[in-house]
């Protein structure tokens, strides 16, 4: 039931984390705030295909 998805960062576009998640629970698109080290800060990022 869990799937790996890939996260996108929403400022420099470059996809920097890869984590899973549970489509029952969870079945829209994921959002976490993270650490992007090219942007040298956390910034947002979301789930892509």
């Amino acid at each position: 039931m869990r799937d790996i998805i890939t996260l996108e960062c929403t400022e420099c576009k470059r996809r920097n984390y890869t984590t899973d998640k549970n489509k029952k629970t969870q079945s829209g698109r994921v959002e976490y705030k993270k650490f992007c080290k090219w942007d040298n800060k956390r910034t947002v990022h979301k789930e892509t295909k």
